[in-house]
């Protein structure tokens, strides 16, 4: 009974997190909007059946039924067709709809508030007002990064040895080599090592981080190090030789592993010692959020360049059963199952419950602005991408001294911005049902 109460007060802290990072994420659009004196008709939390509205001078403040996304209304979100188009306008089923939504777009303009449409403004006030809601989601990720960061502190990988392994394991073998029983013990056992000691220096430099003990070792197969240890208070020397070994080549940007023309993974030869690092709380300054966010940030554009391939993994861990990446994406019901499992966790401190916890709402965020930057309508990227070539047109119109040219008819993008919604709501409605099928499993 307390696990089910754990799980769903965790699957409550996802839902008030997410629905908290959209509603600031609107507030981003809806402040540069009435910044710049557009007006807003409507700030909504959600789609569908409104739940809950008041409104606050010109503006409906309300909350929808449906909580996966929501909107700011801003009149006049396309310009009227320039001069003879609009007379000599297509007749078919695409130049009526886009004709349509033009309409509606100059009805929701009322009489004298024809200067305050969002169209009339300049390039920069148009990115600003598209670009606050992102800017938004970044703002709340680097802060829930600080608070992780500073006040809870994160898991490094320190010089002290958690683990010292008999054997190397060749790339391959894994799942299936026992890195504690072979004839002939990995360098790091050879040299003398054990669990508990803390590496001091090696080849000659004062060892600064594990990742520094990483780019020294990698690079030196084959040769002899001199390393400097200490163990219970007393300092040691030894002399360790990395071994030749191949591992996985993976890429920088993306993470996965990298093929040759025929498929199949490529090897490279690095050194390798055959020990671990005891991981430990640290308590870093409020810029190592910075490094939280690029490493995130790193993560979703991987996401989101391999997005073709992760539908399909997901179709298959949706409908065949397969296994799901647990560092893949996950739908707005994924990331309340995971929080769900973590706040079941009984053996971990509610200290580190909660620093993970909002570590998540700060990724949920880094997630939501990166998306949203796609430069395709109905996403902010889309209206960024169109105020961008608006001004790419003004700009070369007065290189050319030629007469300012009407506003970018970004009317005409509204089929791409169906087909687009279209396949959201398809791959949103994939995830969901995925997550609920088949959900990520942090602990079997």
């Amino acid at each position: 009974m307390i696990d089910v109460v754990a799980f769903i007060i965790g699957i409550l802290i996802a839902i008030v997190g997410i629905a908290l990072s959209i509603a600031l994420h609107e507030c981003g659009h809806l402040y540069f909007a009435k910044r710049f004196n557009v007006l807003t008709t409507q700030y909504m939390v959600g789609f569908g059946p409104t739940i809950w509205s008041t409104k606050r001078g010109e503006t409906e403040y309300g909350v929808k039924a449906i909580p996966l996304g929501g909107y700011v209304q801003m009149i006049g979100m396309y310009p009227p067709a320039p001069g003879e188009r609009a007379k000599a306008r297509g007749t078919g089923i695409l130049s009526q709809f886009i004709e349509d939504g033009r309409q509606a777009s100059a009805e929701t303009i009322p009489p004298g508030q024809e200067h305050r449409a969002f169209y009339r403004l300049p390039v920069w006030q148009r990115l600003l007002v598209m670009f606050g809601g992102p800017l938004m989601n970044f703002v709340i990720a680097i802060i829930c990064f600080m608070i992780v960061a500073t006040g809870f502190g994160v898991n490094q990988p320190s010089l002290t040895l958690e683990s010292v392994y008999r054997c190397v394991v060749p790339a391959g073998q894994e799942d299936t080599a026992d890195p504690n029983s072979c004839d002939t013990p990995s360098p790091a056992y050879a040299a003398g090592l054990r669990p508990g000691d803390t590496l001091v220096s090696l080849d000659g430099e004062q060892l600064r981080s594990w990742e520094h003990v990483q780019q020294i070792i990698r690079v030196s197969a084959g040769n002899d190090l001199e390393l400097v240890y200490q163990r219970e208070g007393a300092t040691h020397q030894a002399v360790l030789h990395p071994e030749p070994t191949q591992r996985y080549v993976f890429d920088e940007v993306t993470g996965s592993q990298v093929k040759d023309d025929s498929g199949k993974p490529m090897l490279e030869t690095v050194g390798f010692v055959g020990f671990g690092s005891q991981f430990e709380q640290v308590h870093e300054s409020p810029l190592y959020a910075g490094e939280m966010f690029v490493q995130q940030s790193r993560a979703v554009v991987n996401v989101i360049i391999t997005m073709p391939q992760r539908v399909v993994e997901m179709f298959q861990a949706g409908f065949l059963g397969a296994e799901r990446d647990p560092n893949g994406p996950v739908s707005v019901v994924g990331v309340g199952v995971i929080t769900g499992q973590i706040a079941q966790l009984h053996d971990v401190s509610i200290a580190d419950r909660a620093a993970t916890m909002i570590g998540m709402v700060g990724a949920v965020n880094v997630a939501l602005g990166l998306m949203n930057l796609i430069p395709l309508p109905p996403l902010d990227g889309g209206h960024i991408a169109a105020a961008l070539w608006d001004g790419l047109r003004k700009w070369w119109a007065r290189v050319l001294r030629r007469p300012e040219p009407a506003p970018f008819d970004s009317a005409k993008l509204l089929p791409v911005t169906i087909v687009v919604a279209g396949l959201l709501m398809l791959i949103g409605a994939l995830f969901i049902f995925t997550d609920i099928v088949n959900p990520i499993r942090l602990f079997k």
